[in-house]
Parts: C-alpha cells; sequence; structure tokens
C-alpha cells in the first residue's frame, strides 16, 4: 500500500496583509478618529492598526502633524462648492460655502481645533480656496485683497469652529451662564454701553450669528484695501 505524502499546509493563521498605500492609510486614520478621537490618532496606533510597524508609514507620512492634515484634506471633500455656480447674491452664495466648511468641523470636533495649525494642500483643500477666490473675483473684489481674504475668511470659519467644539467637549456650561449674568448685572453708571445694549449681547440663533459673521468679514475684505 502506497503512503500518501500530507499536502504542505501554511504555518500562517491569518491571510497575507495588503500593501501599504497612502490612500489606505488616510482612510484608516479617518476611520480611527471616528470612532477614537482625533488624539488617538498617533502613528504608533496607526500602525497598530494597520498590522505594521510605525517606520514603514514614515515612507508615506512624514509625522503626526502632517497625519493630521492629511485627514482635514480627505473631510474637505465634503464642503459644498455648488453654490460657485449657483444664482444669487455672491456675497450670500460665498457665506454658504464658508458655512458648509464650517459645518464639516462641526462635525468632527476633535479636528476642529487641530484644523487651526493643520496645512492640507491636496486637491479638495485646493478646490476650497479656488471657490472663495472664484465668488471674491465676481464681486468685483481686487485681487490683492482676496488674496488676503481669502486666509482671513478661511481663519475665521476654522476659529469659529474650534470655538464651539471646544464649548461642546468640556467647557462648563455655568461660565457662559456667569458671562451672561455678569453682563446683565452691570449697571450703567460704570458700564453704560453694556447697559444700553443688554440682552442683544445675546440675541440671534447661531446660524444667524455664523452667518452674520462671514457677511462682515466679507465686505470688509471686498472694503478694504492693502497698503
Amino acid at each position: 500500500m502506497t503512503s500518501r505524502t500530507p499536502t504542505p499546509r501554511s504555518r500562517r493563521d491569518r491571510p497575507a496583509k495588503a500593501a501599504l498605500t497612502y490612500e489606505g492609510i488616510v482612510a484608516t486614520a479617518v476611520r480611527l478618529m471616528e470612532s477614537e478621537g482625533l488624539q488617538r490618532v498617533t502613528m504608533r496606533r496607526l500602525a497598530q492598526e494597520l498590522d505594521t510597524g510605525p517606520a514603514s508609514l514614515y515612507v508615506y507620512v512624514a509625522n503626526t502633524a502632517e497625519l493630521h492634515a492629511a485627514i482635514l484634506e480627505e473631510l474637505l471633500g465634503a464642503v459644498d462648492l455648488s453654490p460657485v455656480r449657483g444664482q444669487g447674491d455672491w456675497r450670500d452664495r460665498l457665506a454658504a460655502v464658508l458655512t458648509s466648511y464650517t459645518g464639516v468641523l462641526f462635525t468632527h470636533p476633535s479636528l476642529a481645533h487641530s484644523a487651526l495649525v493643520a496645512r492640507p494642500s491636496g486637491r479638495n483643500y485646493l478646490a476650497l480656496v479656488e471657490a472663495v477666490l472664484a465668488l471674491l473675483h465676481e464681486g468685483g473684489v481686487p485681487d490683492a485683497q482676496a488674496a488676503w481674504g481669502v486666509d482671513v475668511l478661511l481663519q475665521v470659519a476654522t476659529a469659529t469652529a474650534a470655538e464651539q467644539s471646544a464649548r461642546g467637549s468640556g467647557a462648563p456650561e455655568g461660565d457662559h451662564d456667569a458671562l451672561v449674568a455678569a453682563l446683565r448685572g452691570v449697571g450703567a453708571e460704570h458700564h453704560p454701553r453694556i447697559a444700553a445694549i443688554g440682552d442683544d449681547l445675546f440675541s440671534g440663533s447661531p446660524e444667524g450669528r455664523l452667518a452674520w459673521i462671514f457677511r462682515a468679514v466679507i465686505n470688509g475684505t471686498a472694503a478694504t484695501p492693502r497698503t
């Protein structure tokens, strides 16, 4: 009776790992941020998730700051740029683009603060900058003012999102209530303007105030020549 040689079996107890790619690294980083928060998205944690060593990631991403910028760049693809091709006052359409950008950061609070220092440079970020410049150009804003204005407009939108995310993720509610009480309690003798304006300091919805902020900065960009 002829003996049969058993078929060799691999000692691997898991399938081969997929090859690393920049796109795959960023996609995994986005998933980590959504599940664990941006503070947990480090090169070491990402390497663990991808079942590789941190050194392997440095071929694609230089450091954690660049990784966070890549996450922001990926999420900027959700910004609604359709108002650029829409109808109506160019200021309203520009405010709509900026509101959409702010909304993306609102959706990812942990990213909003990082966006103050993150410097994305991919196609989504360039498309956002191009949209803002196109609407400023449509409104007749001189190029020199538009060149500086786009930076200010995006800074205002980013800072607004970062402030709101900070309020929602750790700032005591009592702080705001204490501020309101303090402003309402001032006397006209020492603080006549605060007393005169009164509750109007807190009037309006968050959406309405945000739209007004954007219009104020847009108008300032259009009306303030560079010297």
